[in-house]
């Protein structure tokens, strides 16, 4: 509690931020799943109290997920009614609870480093293209790329565009970090309020704002028209087959999306905590159940939320709650402000949470880990960027297999991790001579087990290879190590090469065996 308590300095302005891109994903969300557009509502309020409150992720932002949009956007229309589709988020609720009581979150760290890294990449890409129209002021039917862009160009987003993206530009200065009134006031609030300064004043001129170009969500002039907002499930067609198809498919789906971003927040993530998968997929369970209850859409952690969260100095799990709060205190009090916001300044921060998760240093730093490293991670963010999130996933995973498949062909050893007492009640870890990055789940557990205030040796003297994921591990559980004041001491962590010259260094080894034995006989 105390550690909550004293990060609301970071955590309440970070709510805010994300509060404020929240809002437009939520109803994007909801348009493109042919839903009505309070579900988005609905979902992200849900996502932020009722997930944020019981997931053990402090960083992590769950709501609805543009992911599952197409899947939505089939089963309502397969299934006839929005309010049968809500029966079946329900039973997917249910579903996924029941996946984490039986411990299948362990799946999420069966997937390489190279591709969470490049889905994180794609999905900075696609952030950032797909903001382009709101930031030119397009008509929603007009074509980014055909020779008629310079007719559907609005000139009042683009000026609110070039100034927010340069305040957020100069906000993230050196300078402007040494002075105590920018520490406090975050760029993105000073972009949103003077977008809503500029859509004042551009009114009745020809850089005006049309309804396309700000916010839109809806607005009850009552209490008793706030409720009516809401929609309930159809238990009705409890005996309809095909409710249950659509429920399976949205557990399955919104689990892996679920485990996948959990792992890429926790990677983002300054101080390096791990999230228990577990208990995240039974937080979301609870979610899901929820908002099928009460009308919304089905829920997923989020990368989008959970980058700008994290970006905007969020530091527990209050910043992701207080969002929630955010969002059903304003879609109840103060819509017609929300609705003054224009997208174009939303479009200006989702252009810098984009440039941040596929900025050019981290292309570098994957091609620095090498070939086997950086040929998936870019394979995924193609895959992303020209399918969908899963496929791209799917993509990458296979070419990362397969590297890890032709390497294993070369190499004369196999993996096995022992943990083990020392003499002195120090903790041993004794990796073996071919570590891969499916050795990550176990090397993860072996690590997360270890108790505070103790003592370990991470043992690699015996390692041919280790793989760069499972290096990354090693280095992210010194840096908790820290807080969790465990001493830890690595003992000749060394990456030999692999393939030919490690065969070439175990004939060595055998010639050197037969040369002594011949001089002991």
């Amino acid at each position: 509690m105390k550690n909550y308590l004293s990060n609301l300095k970071n955590d309440l302005p970070a709510s805010l931020i994300v509060f404020l891109v929240a809002v437009p994903l939520c109803l994007g969300i909801a348009l493109a799943s042919g839903a009505p557009l309070f579900s988005g509502i609905i979902a992200g309020i849900v996502g932020g109290i009722v997930v944020g409150s019981l997931s053990g992720s402090q960083l992590g932002v769950s709501g609805p997920a543009a992911g599952l949009a197409i899947i939505v956007l089939n089963a309502i229309q397969d299934l006839g009614a929005f309010e049968i589709f809500l029966f079946a988020v329900v039973i997917a609720g249910v579903i996924q609870f029941l996946l984490g009581v039986l411990k299948a979150g362990i799946i999420g760290y069966y997937f390489p480093n190279s591709v969470i890294k490049g889905m994180l990449a794609g999905i900075g890409v696609i952030i950032f293209i797909k903001q382009i129209p709101y930031a030119l002021g397009m008509a929603k039917e007009a074509k980014l790329f055909s020779s008629t862009i310079l007719e559907n160009i609005s000139y009042g987003p683009i000026v609110i565009t070039a100034l927010s993206v340069g305040i957020l530009v100069l906000w993230e200065q050196k300078f402007m970090k040494k002075i105590p009134i920018f520490k406090i006031v975050q760029g993105p609030l000073v972009v949103v309020s003077l977008g809503i300064l500029l859509n004042v004043l551009f009114r009745g001129s020809g850089m005006g704002l049309s309804v396309d170009q700000v916010v839109s969500i809806p607005v009850a002039k009552s209490f008793e028209g706030f409720v009516n907002l809401f929609t309930f499930p159809d238990f009705s067609q409890w005996n309809n087959p095909e409710i249950y198809k659509v429920a399976v498919v949205l557990a399955v789906v919104a689990s892996l999306e679920t485990l996948l971003c959990l792992e890429a927040t926790d990677k983002l993530d300054p101080m390096k905590r791990v999230s228990p998968a577990n208990q995240e997929l039974r937080a979301q369970g609870i979610g899901n159940l929820v908002s099928g209850l009460i009308g919304g859409l089905p829920v997923t952690q989020v990368i989008v939320r959970s980058s700008t969260n994290i970006m905007s100095g969020g530091k527990t799990k209050v910043s992701a709650i207080a969002h929630g709060f955010i969002l059903l205190f304003s879609a109840m009090a103060i819509p017609t402000v929300l609705n003054m916001i224009p997208l174009a300044s939303l479009a200006a921060i989702l252009f810098m949470v984009g440039y941040k998760l596929a900025k050019p240093s981290i292309f570098k730093s994957m091609f620095e880990k090498g070939w086997t490293n950086f040929i998936p991670f870019v394979v995924t963010i193609v895959g992303i960027v020209l399918t969908d999130l899963l496929v791209g996933i799917g993509i990458g995973m296979a070419v990362a297999i397969f590297f890890v498949l032709y390497n294993n062909y070369k190499k004369p050893f196999l993996f096995e991790t022992d943990t083990h007492l020392g003499e002195d009640g120090e903790i041993v870890i004794q990796l073996s001579e071919d570590v891969t990055f499916l050795n990550k789940a176990n090397i993860q557990r072996a690590l997360n087990i270890i108790p505070d205030n103790s003592k370990v040796v991470i043992d690699a003297s015996q390692s041919i290879d280790i793989h760069q994921d499972v290096l990354e591990i090693i280095d992210e559980f010194e840096i908790n190590a820290q807080e969790r004041n465990i001493e830890v001491e690595l003992v000749e962590r060394k990456v030999r090469p692999i393939g030919s010259s490690a065969i070439k260094s175990l004939e060595t080894s055998l010639q050197t065996i037969k040369e002594t034995a011949a001089v002991a006989n």
